[in-house]
């Protein structure tokens, strides 16, 4: 069944390139009209990519964008982009996350910022080469060097703290250095104050438990296959079952999750910096944030999170607009807006250390600066290959709940779903 849609989809996209027909999107009043598709909520940036665009709308006379927000984060915007594709048709400019950069590769139409720039705008040639250093570059390549889209949102997993009940609980200015701290910590802050220790993020998504997976000596994905049933990876799920068994630790929806911690009902949470913003602003007590734990006697491993941008707009006219509001977001003073509204790391250079950018932003907000810190310990978020990446990451979630929710054992849950990944990348490499 999965094959002979991607066999229909495939068909679809060559006959959608082939068409000679294809008319530009245009509003009433003549106006290139683009979709911009993004994940960003009210709580990740969701006012900041509408402030953004409205600006753009309101000061130029040609190019009209209508952003769309897409729920469950990556994978959802990955699941409505197969939708359109499957009826032919196609927003202009999209966030990729990282965990998907492969997928989309393989299942979608687009165009690579080098071509428009070479087709579109030959006046902006040396653009991505003043605006992003190399090693930012690799994370939205392929694994032959060649540029996909453009890095956009990136992030690292920090740990926020809530002052008050550290102090509550005796731990004041003791923050923890490892996971075997945090989990010492949370049993305090149970016994002390009655509340929750932690509660680690757990949206559409397995980053958080690829950064600690990572981190422990194993792998999410290594040479293009499942690896994460080993004992590296028992040890990570196991954790956090341990935990949320005894109750140090809450398990719940994301955002239920992550709003206990606003209320001040958990003394960390483990979640992307690009939350530092929205708890900032809604927390009613002290709170800081510091480097994401390590292991005891292992190495810190960070998975880039965020997207990148792509264009997937069909014709010449709507590449061109595209373009035109990609460059746009990458203006000094936008990527400074874009972070300091959700808490992202500039992707761009000169925006950190400039007077017009981040500069004295970064100087009064301590919140941010873990984040940057660790950049050094950045990885690629684990990308599936090919066609299976939505189902593997699907079949992650399903074992984070079966864990986490149903209890359900560690090792054998692990075991039977790395095998069946990786039965069904196989399925589709001999295919």
């Amino acid at each position: 069944m999965r094959k002979a849609f991607l066999l229909i989809l495939s068909l679809i996209l060559i006959l959608s390139a082939c068409s000679n027909n294809e008319k530009p999107k245009k509003t009433s009043d003549g106006k290139i009209k683009i979709e911009y598709w993004h994940v960003n909520a009210e709580t990740q940036g969701g006012k900041s990519v509408k402030k953004l665009v409205n600006n753009f709308n309101k000061n130029n006379k040609n190019i009209y964008v209508e952003e769309k927000f897409n729920p469950d984060m990556y994978k959802g915007l990955m699941q409505n982009l197969q939708s359109e594709a499957a009826g032919g048709r196609s927003p202009d400019v999209v966030q990729v996350g990282w965990a998907f950069k492969n997928y989309f590769k393989d299942n979608f139409q687009y165009t690579s910022p080098d071509k428009i720039i070479q087709k579109v705008s030959p006046k902006d040639k040396n653009f991505i080469k003043n605006h992003f250093d190399s090693k930012m570059l690799k994370i939205a390549q392929d694994d032959n060097g060649k540029q996909i889209g453009l890095p956009y949102s990136v992030s690292t997993p920090v740990l926020f703290i809530n002052k008050d009940i550290f102090k509550q609980a005796g731990l004041e200015n003791k923050y923890p250095r490892t996971w075997e701290d945090v989990k010492k910590y949370s049993e305090v802050i149970k016994k002390k104050t009655k509340k929750y220790g932690l509660f680690i993020q757990e949206p559409a998504d397995s980053w958080a438990q690829q950064a600690m997976i990572d981190s422990n000596g194993s792998n999410i994905v290594k040479n293009n296959k499942a690896h994460f049933a080993n004992k590296g990876g028992y040890e990570v799920y196991q954790y956090m079952q341990n935990m949320i068994n005894d109750k140090t630790a809450l398990h719940t929806n994301d955002e239920q999750g992550q709003q206990n911690f606003i209320n001040g009902n958990v003394g960390m949470l483990f979640t992307t910096v690009a939350k530092q913003t929205h708890i900032s602003e809604n927390a009613s007590f002290n709170v800081t944030s510091i480097e994401m734990p390590k292991w005891e006697g292992k190495q810190r491993k960070v998975p880039a999170g965020g997207a990148m941008l792509a264009i997937t707009a069909k014709t010449e006219e709507e590449k061109k607009a595209s373009w035109e509001f990609m460059k746009y977001l990458y203006r000094v003073e936008n990527v400074s807006e874009w972070t300091k509204g959700t808490g992202y790391v500039p992707p761009t250079k000169n925006v950190i250390n400039n007077p017009k950018g981040l500069k004295n932003y970064i100087q009064k907000n301590q919140m941010i600066k873990p984040a940057i810190k660790q950049m050094n310990h950045i990885e690629p978020w684990a990308s599936f290959p090919d066609a299976t990446g939505l189902d593997s990451e699907q079949k992650l979630l399903d074992m984070r709940d079966q864990i986490l929710s149903e209890g359900a054992p560690v090792k054998k849950t692990m075991n039977e779903t790395e095998n069946s990944i990786n039965l069904e990348i196989n399925n589709n490499n001999n295919n």
